[in-house]
């Protein structure tokens, strides 16, 4: 696995949601969906834990990149959020 250098990965545990990285044409899919803006989806650093492990999947995530956030929920079952990639 592409991971297997990190000394924890993140993504394994079971609180932490599934992350993904979108391609720039998915990205502006979403956008246009939810009519907005990448200023205007919540922020995650590209320093945050995540992306460090996304890294060692995708290759090097440069800052404006959107992640698609996927929560399991016992009310909801399935709740997906999407973050853009600021710099560290």
């Amino acid at each position: 696995m592409a991971t297997e250098n990190i000394s924890f990965n993140v993504l394994t545990h079971e609180l932490v949601p599934e992350h993904y990285l979108l391609s720039e044409e998915e990205a502006q899919q979403i956008l246009d969906k939810l009519k907005i803006t990448k200023d205007q989806l919540p922020k995650i650093r590209k320093s945050d834990a995540a992306i460090k492990v996304l890294e060692h999947i995708y290759g090097p995530i440069e800052a404006g990149r959107v992640i698609k956030v996927v929560r399991k929920s016992s009310t909801a079952e399935e709740f997906t959020a999407y973050r853009l990639v600021t710099g560290s």
